[in-house]
Order: C-alpha cells, then structure tokens, then sequence
C-alpha cells in the first residue's frame, strides 16, 4: 500500500513525472500523508470535539488544550454515562465548553455515583442537568469528602432535601465550600444576635454567600446593621447583611460618594439604605443615568426618590423613560402635580397605570400612542445594542 501510494504520489497533477532529485521528498510528504488525525492527539481531540459533541472550532481549540486522548474511548464512555442520566447533547457540550477535564473522569467511579447521590436525595432528571450544566466542577468535587456532607448540612438547615436541591439549582458552587467553617459560625452569631430562624433560612436561600463570609467580617457587618437601626426580628436586617457582605469598602465608598454628588446626606442614604438595602448594589451608570432622568428630565427633588427608593431599581428602558413621557404630557396639561405621590405612576402595575394614568383621560388615544412609541423606541435600541 506504502509503495503504491509512492508511485502514485510521484506523478503530479499534470501528468509530469517526479525526478529523483526530490523524490526523497514525496516519501517525506506520504509518510506525512499516511500520519492522519488519528495519529495526532491535538488533531483528534480537536476532531472529536467538533464533531462528536458539537463544540465550535474556536471553543474545541481552546478545550483541547487540556485533553490528551488517542481514542475515543475514554471520552465515549463519559458522554454516554452522561446521556443513560438525561442530558442531551447540547447540555453535554455546554459541559465540556466549561469544564474539559470532565472528559477524563470516570464514569464508573467519578460520574455515576455523583448523579446518583443526587437523583437519591429528590434529583429529578431536570434538577441534574440545571445543576451539573451549571456547574459541571462538581465531578472534581470528593462526594465522601466534600459533597454528602454540604448536601446534609443544607438539608438539617433548610429542614428539607428539596429545598436544598432548590438552592443547590440556583447556586451549586454552595456544594464546594466549606460550609462547617464559616456557614455554622456565623448562623450561631445570627442566633446570638436574635435573628429568627425564619430569616436565617431567608438570607440562605437569598444568598448564601453572604451567610458564608469569613465570620470576622460577617461579625463586623451584623455589628454595623444593627448600628444603622435596623431590627434583628425583621426581614430587611438580613437584606442589610446580603448588600453589604457583596460590597468591598472602596466600593462601598463610590456608591456613597455617587449618591452625594446628587445631593444626598448621610442621613439621606441611611434613610433609603433601611427601607432598600440594595440600593448599594445599584451599578453607577445605572445610578447616574436614572437619577440624572428624574432630577434633570422630569425635576423631581432628589428627597422624594430618598423616600422612595424603588424608583431606583426600575429599567430606564422598559418602564422609567416611556411613563415619564407620559408624566411630562400629563403636567403640561396640568392633570398631575410635581410631588411626592408622582411616585405612584412608576411603581403601579403597568395595568393598573395605564388604567389610572392614561385611560382615564380624554387625551387616552395620545396618551397610549406616545406610551408605547417610547416603548418600542427602547426595544428598537435593545435590538440594535444585541445586534452590535
């Protein structure tokens, strides 16, 4: 076969012949040649990737670089543990995308008796794949080690194995901490402090990378909530904890500055702080833009949106921009007053607004027109914003 490949290689495209001055390098070339992808590891994972589980060429490249296979075996018996648990080939490859090395894992040892830990707890089927898809980094995990005892430790907590499962589905990086270290601390200082079991379950559910911070500063934040006023027994005390436990103190520092800038005291943001903590986790393009909408557009005095906080958390989009088109054609006509209880046309549902805010009026026809260009006029320019 080697020898027939020779002569045929020996003849070029046009017919002439091959002289023996380079036939040293046809023999190069078909020995080249005759070293396939199935002869190159990088080429055949690269191959294997593309085209066994549907990864992009630039997403293969990059996945491969972590891979060293010479068959398909190995990687064959994962993908089909992988499909006998219910995920389908575009799940498998969003896995793989993030996580390449769980190729490599054995399925026997490694891959199986993970899902089937889970499925044993409550898993279903599409609890697996939103967990596994999500955080694939769970096959590296110990199960013995690591996992069965963060799995149970969140069920005693959440008092349910389906509500583990259920805060598992939304953050399952929680199944890879060290929950013994900082997680029981730090509920005993809650505990300490008064907290009722209720919010305790609340603030694990909500965001349990909050109740999981180093027990040090956890300390010193409860310590501050409670110096701001804020009262253990109620619910807004651990939405204090959860805003700031995600803010570094230099960006603390910003979001404070940003709300001076706009006139705001300290007592003003302490204010807003207590009626809605996450009011420190507003962006500052976000804060600026609608502050400069409702202070500068429509001349409202900053103190109103201090009593009303929520107006800072709404899309500028989809609700801020088209009801304030609505609100400067109802104050030029004087149906509407510039004060306090403006608020209400952007908090109302949009039923309830259009209801008490256009349809009402004998200008409703305008009114709506002018509501739903300014509504449209923003998804056009969110179309445009995916486009680019």
């Amino acid at each position: 076969m080697f020898q027939f490949l020779c002569k045929k290689l020996l003849h070029s495209r046009n017919g002439s012949t091959v002289t023996p001055h380079n036939r040293s390098m046809v023999v190069s070339f078909s020995v080249r040649y005759l070293s396939s992808d199935s002869d190159n590891p990088h080429s055949f994972n690269l191959s294997y990737l593309t085209k066994t589980c549907g990864l992009s060429p630039k997403s293969a490249l990059s996945a491969s670089k972590t891979l060293q296979f010479e068959s398909s075996e190995q990687p064959d018996s994962v993908v089909s543990s992988l499909e006998k648990f219910g995920f389908s080939k575009i799940q498998i490859s969003e896995m793989i995308i993030k996580f390449p090395k769980m190729l490599c894992c054995d399925p026997t040892m490694t891959i199986s008796p993970k899902l089937e830990f889970f499925r044993s707890r409550g898993a279903s089927t599409p609890d697996l794949v939103t967990i596994f898809t999500t955080y694939p980094w769970i096959f590296r995990i110990s199960l013995e080690n690591r996992l069965v005892g963060n799995f149970n430790l969140l069920t005693d907590l959440l008092k349910s194995e389906y509500k583990a499962i259920e805060l598992i589905k939304r953050n399952a990086g929680v199944l890879n901490a060290s929950l013994e270290v900082a997680l029981i601390p730090n509920i005993n200082t809650l505990r300490e402090n008064g907290v009722p079991a209720s919010s305790i379950l609340l603030l694990i559910h909500a965001n349990w990378v909050s109740i999981g911070a180093n027990p040090v500063k956890f300390a010193k934040i409860l310590e501050e909530v409670k110096k701001m006023g804020f009262n253990p027994v109620k619910s807004q005390f651990v939405f204090a904890i959860i805003a700031l436990t995600g803010l570094s103190k230099s960006k603390r520092d910003e979001k404070v500055a940003i709300y001076k800038r706009w006139g705001w005291s300290d007592e003003d943001i302490i204010t807003a702080f207590k009626r809605l903590p996450s009011i420190l986790s507003i962006s500052e393009d976000k804060l600026m833009a609608v502050m400069d909408f409702y202070v500068n557009k429509l001349g409202l005095h900053y103190s109103v949106i201090v009593s009303c906080p929520a107006l800072l958390r709404y899309s500028l989009k989809k609700r801020i921009i088209p009801r304030g088109a609505v609100i400067e054609f109802l104050l030029s006509k004087g149906l509407v007053k510039l004060n306090s209880s403006i608020t209400s046309l952007f908090t109302y549902s949009e039923r309830r607004f259009l209801e008490k805010y256009v349809k009402c009026h004998e200008e409703a026809p305008r009114l709506i027109q002018l509501y739903n260009h300014k509504l449209n006029l923003s998804e056009t320019r969110k179309s445009e914003e995916d486009v680019e």
